[in-house]
């Protein structure tokens, strides 16, 4: 397996494999917390596009089995969406893709579903800190994580030295 960040053309082209991933894989959370009102899982192909993420993949062969999505902001990482492909589960792609995208900037943040057990416990042994439960649409709760970086030092790069 291969994993790489896709230049700005290559997403256009890739786009259609991408949102038939997105729907794999949010189909799955969906299932988990037990609501299918998760945004991804019903956006079109132009809301793909348009969203402007960097995205960072993982081919096997031709076949996407991972992808991740994000943004940066402010000195932040923010982790839009993390897609594997169910047939992949299991073996390290979403550590894999977030560890990729974690040394970019010095704090990553990311959103999950509160009951996605699953992608809790990933963020959770990659560091990142649990800061808060929202609830953006009535009944659908959503966990907020952030991550700091740790400097050549050992301090934290959003601390004072």
């Amino acid at each position: 397996m291969i994993t790489r960040t896709l230049r700005a053309d290559e997403v256009a082209g890739l786009a259609p494999h991408l949102l038939e991933l997105q729907r794999h894989a949010y189909r799955v959370e969906a299932a988990l917390i037990g609501d299918d009102r998760i945004p991804p899982l019903h956006e079109s192909l132009q809301d793909l596009v348009s969203a402007k993420l960097h995205w960072v993949v993982t081919f096997d062969g031709d076949r996407i089995a991972g992808a991740l999505g994000y943004s940066v902001e402010g000195g932040a990482v923010d982790i839009d969406r993390l897609m594997i492909d169910p047939r992949y589960h299991r073996r390290g792609l979403g550590s894999s893709l977030v560890t990729e995208v974690m040394s970019l900037e010095p704090r990553t943040i990311v959103a999950t579903g509160r009951e996605n057990a699953p992608a809790r416990a990933l963020y959770e042994a990659l560091g990142f800190t649990h800061d808060a439960d929202i609830e953006p649409v009535a009944g659908l709760w959503v966990s907020q994580y952030s991550r700091h970086s740790i400097d050549s030092t050992g301090a934290v790069a959003d601390e004072p030295r």
